[in-house]
This record gives C-alpha cells, sequence and structure tokens, in this order.
C-alpha cells in the first residue's frame, strides 16, 4: 500500500474504531443467534475501549433511532433515497438502522416460507453500500469493517473492488465471520453487472460457483481474516463432510480463519436476576431450581406432584429440522415415552416434526409437553426448570443453549460437533471438570445411550450435583470472546498497513 493512502486512512479513521454489518441484532430484529452475536458483541467490545457500530436494515415495525441521514444510493441501475438512523445500543454502542421501505418494509426478513425474497441480492448489497458510504459521508470511516454471513458478504468484495481506491474506505480492512456455512448467497450470475461488479468476478477464484455467483465466496476470498463461530467448527468446515462444497476454499485461507466461540448475554441469561424465573438462585444455592421446574410442569400441564418432581425432566428449545437432529428424535419417538423422564420441547419447523412432538404430547400428557413457536419467557424457564438440556445437532457451527444450560445448572446432553464439542466436557468418573453427556457417532442408539447415562447419574445427587456446579462456574462471556476479536482485529489492520 503507498504511504500516502495509508496516511489518508490514519487521518480519517479512529485506530479502534469497528463498523459491524449484518442482517439482524437484537433488539431490533431476530430470527436466529445471529441477532443475538450482533447485539451482544458491541457491548464487550466498548469496555474494550473500541468505538462500534452495528448497521443492520430498518425493517417493519422497527420504530427505533432517530433520522440523521438521507441520500441517494446506488445499486447498478437502482437508485433510492436512503434514510440512515442511528439509536443508541448499551455500553456506548451505537445503531444505524438503513431505511429503504421498497426493499425493508417486508412480511420477513429473508422471504416467506424459508426461500429467499427475488430481490436479496440488491437488498443486501445497499445495506453494505449504504454503511460504507453513511461512514465516508460523516467522516467516520472505521479501521476495520466486521461483516457477517452471507447478508453482508458484499462488504469485503465492495472494499476490494468499488471503494479500492475511494479516500477513506481504499484502506479498510475487513473481518468476515460465518455463521453457518449451509447458507452460502447463491444466485444467478446476472447479478454482477446490477450490483456494480465486473465479470472478472466469474471466475473461479473469484465469486463463481457452479455457474453462479456466493456472496459468501466473495467474502472469504476478500476478507483480510476469516472467523467462525467456534474453533471446532473451523475445522470442520474444512472438510468435505461439514465444508458444504467450500472446503478447498476454506482450506486454501487456513492460516486466515480461525475459530471463536460465541460468548452469551450474562446480563440477560443469568438465574440469578432472571425476570423470567419464580426465584433467583446460583451455583451455591439451587433451591430456586426447584422453583422454576414447579412452574415449568405447571405451564405445559404436567403433573407436578412428588413423583413428578423426582423424575428428571429434559428441555429442548430448537428448530425441528434435521440439523437440530430431530430425526434421531424422531427414531426413538416409541423409546421416549418409556424412560423415567419427562420431556418439555418448544420450537417451530417442519410440519413432520410440530405433528410428532404433537402426538407425542397428546399421547403421554404426563411425561410429555410440547409447544410449537417461540417464546422467550418460556426459553428462560426451560433453561432454569429442566434437569437436562438435550442438543442432538447433526452440525452446529456453535450453539448458544448449551451455554445458557450450564449457567443455568441444567445439564447438557449434546452431539460431539462444532460449538457443542468445545463447551461441554462428557462425564466420566475419572473427569471432576466433566459439564455433561457427549455421544459421537450421529445414530438413534448414540443418542440414546448418552440420555440413559444421563438419567442413570441423576439418581446420585452429590455427583449430579458436582456437575452442576461445575458448568456454572464456567465463563462463557462476551468480554472473553470479545478479547479474541480485538486481536483478530489487530492482525487485519496490520496485514493492510504492511500492504
Amino acid at each position: 500500500m503507498c504511504g500516502i493512502a495509508w496516511q489518508l486512512m490514519a487521518a480519517s479513521a479512529a485506530p479502534r474504531s469497528v463498523l459491524i454489518i449484518g442482517s439482524e441484532a437484537v433488539p431490533f430484529a431476530k430470527t436466529g443467534g445471529l441477532a443475538d452475536v450482533l447485539g451482544a458483541l458491541p457491548g464487550a467490545l466498548t469496555r474494550l475501549g473500541w468505538d462500534v457500530t452495528v448497521a443492520i436494515p430498518r425493517y417493519r415495525g422497527v420504530s427505533a433511532g432517530s433520522l440523521i441521514d438521507t441520500w441517494p444510493v446506488t445499486v447498478g441501475a437502482f437508485t433510492r433515497d436512503v434514510g440512515l438512523f442511528e439509536a443508541p445500543l448499551a455500553g456506548g454502542a451505537r445503531a444505524w438502522l438503513v431505511d429503504c421501505p421498497e426493499l425493508f418494509d417486508r412480511d420477513t426478513l429473508y422471504g416467506p416460507n424459508g426461500l429467499d425474497y427475488p430481490d436479496n441480492p440488491r437488498r443486501f448489497a445497499l445495506l453494505v453500500r449504504a454503511a460504507l458510504e453513511h461512514a465516508a459521508r460523516v467522516d467516520r470511516a472505521p479501521a476495520l469493517v466486521h461483516a457477517h454471513d452471507w447478508q453482508a458478504a458484499l462488504a469485503p468484495v465492495y472494499l476490494k473492488t468499488l471503494y479500492q481506491s475511494h479516500p477513506m474506505l481504499g484502506s479498510t480492512a475487513s473481518v468476515f465471520t460465518i455463521h453457518n456455512l449451509a447458507y452460502q448467497g447463491l444466485f444467478d450470475a446476472d447479478w454482477l453487472p446490477r450490483l456494480d461488479l465486473g465479470w472478472d468476478q466469474l471466475s473461479l477464484d473469484r465469486m463463481e460457483y457452479w455457474g453462479g455467483i456466493s456472496f459468501l465466496k466473495g467474502a472469504i476470498n476478500d476478507a483480510e481474516l476469516i472467523t467462525t463461530v467456534s474453533p471446532r467448527y473451523a475445522d470442520e468446515i474444512q472438510t468435505p463432510e461439514l465444508g458444504f462444497g467450500f472446503d478447498g476454499i476454506l482450506r486454501r485461507r487456513r492460516p486466515d480463519l480461525i475459530g471463536v466461540l460465541n460468548g452469551i448475554d450474562t446480563t440477560e441469561w443469568n438465574p440469578g436476576h432472571d425476570r423470567f424465573l419464580p426465584q433467583a438462585y446460583g451455583v451455591d444455592d439451587l433451591a430456586g431450581k426447584e422453583a422454576a421446574k414447579a412452574e415449568l410442569l405447571s405451564q405445559y400441564g404436567m403433573a407436578r406432584d412428588a413423583a413428578a418432581m423426582r423424575r428428571p425432566l429434559v428441555g429442548l428449545i430448537s428448530r425441528m429440522i434435521d440439523q437440530k437432529g430431530f430425526d434421531l428424535l424422531a427414531a426413538l419417538a416409541d423409546d421416549l415415552p418409556s424412560l423415567e423422564a419427562a420431556f418439555v420441547v418448544l420450537g417451530t419447523g417442519e410440519a413432520r416434526y410440530q405433528d410428532l412432538w404433537t402426538r407425542l404430547s397428546a399421547a403421554h400428557p404426563d411425561r410429555i409437553g410440547a409447544r410449537i413457536g417461540f417464546d422467550e419467557g418460556l426459553a428462560h424457564l426451560i433453561e432454569g426448570g429442566a434437569d437436562i438440556f438435550l442438543m442432538p445437532s447433526r452440525f452446529e457451527p456453535c450453539g448458544l443453549n448449551q451455554m445458557y444450560s450450564l449457567r443455568y445448572g441444567t445439564v447438557p446432553v449434546v452431539r460431539a460437533v462444532g460449538g457443542l464439542a468445545d463447551t461441554v466436557i462428557g462425564y466420566a468418573p475419572e473427569r471432576p471438570d466433566a459439564t455433561g453427556f457427549v455421544f459421537e457417532e450421529y445414530t438413534p442408539p448414540a443418542l440414546l445411550d448418552a440420555l440413559t447415562r444421563a438419567l442413570a447419574l441423576y439418581g446420585d445427587p452429590r455427583r449430579w450435583r458436582a456437575l452442576q456446579t461445575s458448568g456454572m462456574r464456567l465463563d462463557y462471556s462476551w468480554d472473553r470472546s470479545a478479547r479474541e476479536y480485538v486481536t483478530i482485529y489487530g492482525r487485519a489492520t496490520a496485514k493492510v498497513a504492511g500492504g
């Protein structure tokens, strides 16, 4: 990099400033764990002295923020006046809400029935362009852009192409985080000119993927560093089994690929002052967990007599899809009611799994409770009131519920993949640091064996309590994760400076 360009960057950007771009963030919009990450990471970074801005679309129903800028943004032949609203975030960070009603005032965030809106490439290209251009318009060019998932993946691409010679953005480093490699931003190649990208991007070493283009591939190629949401998942996505066709692309960037375990919001998820629990509790006094169990059984209309309270209660909060292990659970549908346990399930997903759990609940009302939908308060009550939490995922980039469970003294039973393997230490009599039960093979017998072992240990109160308290003492806060990101940001900006 020429010295003049670097001097311009140094003069226009605070050395510890980051613009985070993504498609959803708590408290504005949420469909999954990405929103939790973009809601919690900014505060943790500000506590470390960083100036943090998060840019997301201003979707239907979002009323937060004050209008601070309006200007025309162009993507290909599409030009619209865009408004930018700014809203404060906890800890001193800020949110930029990009307002273009034609693109973002819609029934759902991404498309109906799990499908993409046909113009999603334009929608999220405009998000990226608006965020970058506003930063330059107000002389707040960041030292670094941190883009998340395919919806923000054009940020590293645009920084290396459209804005490469920009006096304020041309020297901006980028980090790209893959939250789930299964979602790759795949679109027809004829979108390239409509996104102001040249046909040179349609090559094997750029964005081309099976004749079309992949936003994800573009970001993997152009970001200074790539992160994903757990160390184990960083290794897994470089294999044919879990690489979803991108394993070779990622192996090529292996030196620049880092697994950083997501954190959890330890203010929101804290049994010591959880507003959704009937009684607070902590690692030194678990009496409140018993009260939460009684309330949870009551919420599901299940018996809460002495026998029911003695019986281990297994919780499950999940999307009801194969990735989350629901095919394994379906194969065990005849076995689960016969176990000396009760089950409470919360989630939505494929109709066949929703119907299965609804039927099981109707057939075994004192052993199985099912709630189709999502309820934040009930999710907290399940974490507090269940004795065991089940996560039998086929693959799991990070997972948050197992970390919530550990914090709430709810022993997780998980498959040894991704972030589950990185956060749960499998029980063995010789492991005083064990925190849960882990199984390796993706088969119904392996899942049933792990669950049966957990139920057996539940009958030994002393060992069970040791397992609970071991998990409750772990630190999975965002402060830990943010410290790793600060190191990564330093590496990325140094790469650009050393050009």
